[in-house]
């Protein structure tokens, strides 16, 4: 069957809210093999609603709603829905009983006022409780068309989809799309997808698809099959033809981020890591904190942002700052030599750099980053020149350091 999400609320056209809800609804109905052709947002207004509905079924079997539940005026999805269908509104006594007791348990009084239209429906509804809300969903279906209506806030769209729309679902359920994501990380998109373009012309099922995002590339391998064993049966063979091509550029898969990758790696490695920051001021110390048990082995970050920081925590002497500028190879050196040497660790890893929004010069130009790695007495350095917003070099400059620190691991 083809499905639609169909995403209620001025607040999200506007920008005031992300419209999270569509990529938790979409991954849940690949799991159940339902395709999803279309994705859209339509503002608080009965009308528009109206005609989002009749424009989407005459292309899907299924319409999933979220928003638009609420007890005010412009709350209106339910009664949108039975007006398509031309069903009526009729109070359900469970529904309403549910809503008092949940007012009592927040601690406030149930008046029959705007709530009382939280609990109705359109006539021979499936009712979906809430028990995180005061907006319960339903689902209608008549003549081949289901119209699948849930609250807007994920904290309760999740659950509520979970454990009633999956099993409503399941019936009509010929299969499943599963997926598996290989995370790269050292190579630029277009770079990538040459070296794998024979999988992603040549493949039908399971499929390969390159997608850019901010950190890192991503490949993700889909497959459609009638269970999931069969499906990773079809990945298999695809993931490894990708793992050979792009070799040590992958460095996780799915959901893993690189800071757990490294933190693993230095953990299972025996290796310890001290930082020390000057343009990232503390994001590698930050990522790398964020990983459970990096504790073990990451001793110490700091972040000598001035020149006199640098002397006086990291050893860095004057004369190479006065000669060669704090922007340097030779400071990113002594840095990471010195944060290694004080914190006593195997590995030092050092950044300092021009992430703008000035500062530059034609010499030393915003973006240009050096970051410094001491590996057990061995010294290195890398020069980077990235683009974008001070955040953004910034970012970029955490992720190269983070990679680098992986690769001369493994």
């Amino acid at each position: 069957m083809k499905s639609e999400i169909l995403c209620v609320g001025t607040e999200i056209l506007l920008g005031d809210i992300v419209n999270t809800n569509s990529q938790f609804i979409s991954k849940e109905l690949a799991n159940l093999g339902i395709e999803v052709y279309h994705q859209s947002v339509v503002g608080d207004n009965p009308q528009r609603l109206l005609d989002e509905l009749k424009l989407g079924f005459e292309r899907s079997d299924i319409i999933i709603t979220t928003g638009g539940l609420g007890p005010t005026q412009d709350d209106l999805t339910k009664e949108t829905g039975a007006k398509f269908f031309n069903r009526e509104l009729v109070l359900d006594e469970k529904s309403l009983k549910e809503l008092k007791e949940h007012f009592n348990r927040m601690g406030k009084s149930y008046s029959d006022g705007n709530n009382i239209k939280q609990a109705y429906f359109p006539k021979g509804s499936t009712i979906f409780s809430n028990p995180y809300g005061t907006a319960p969903g339903c689902a209608i279906e008549d003549k081949g068309k289901i119209l699948i209506v849930l609250p807007g806030p994920p904290r309760e769209t999740k659950p509520m989809f979970k454990n009633y729309v999956i099993p409503l679902l399941k019936k009509y359920s010929n299969g499943i799309i599963k997926s598996k994501t290989l995370r790269i990380y050292g190579l630029g998109e277009s770079s990538m997808a040459e070296r794998v373009s024979s999988f992603i012309e040549n493949s039908t099922n399971p499929t390969v698809a390159p997608y850019a995002k901010e950190e890192d590339i991503i490949l993700r391998i889909t497959a459609r099959a009638a269970e999931e064993k069969e499906a990773l049966s079809l990945i298999e063979p695809v993931e490894i033809g990708l793992r050979k091509i792009l070799g040590v550029n992958v460095y996780g898969e799915d959901d893993v981020k690189m800071e757990e990758v490294l933190g693993r790696l230095l953990i299972d490695k025996g290796y310890t890591l001290s930082c020390a920051e000057s343009c990232t001021g503390g994001l590698i110390a930050s990522k790398l904190i964020s990983y459970p048990g990096i504790s073990k082995v990451f001793k110490e970050g700091i972040v000598a942002y001035s020149n006199e920081a640098k002397i006086k925590r990291l050893g860095v002497k004057k004369d190479t700052l006065d000669k060669y500028g704090a922007v340097s190879p030779e400071v990113a050196k002594e840095m990471a030599i010195g944060i290694a040497e004080t914190s006593n660790t195997d590995i030092g890893i050092s950044t300092t750099g021009i992430a703008g929004p000035d500062g530059g010069t034609p010499e030393k130009p915003i973006g240009l980053v050096y970051i410094g790695l001491y590996n057990r007495g061995e010294i290195k350095v890398k020069k980077l020149l990235h683009a974008g917003t001070r955040d953004m070099i910034r970012k970029r400059a955490t992720m190269n350091a983070l990679d680098w620190i992986r690769r001369q691991i493994l």
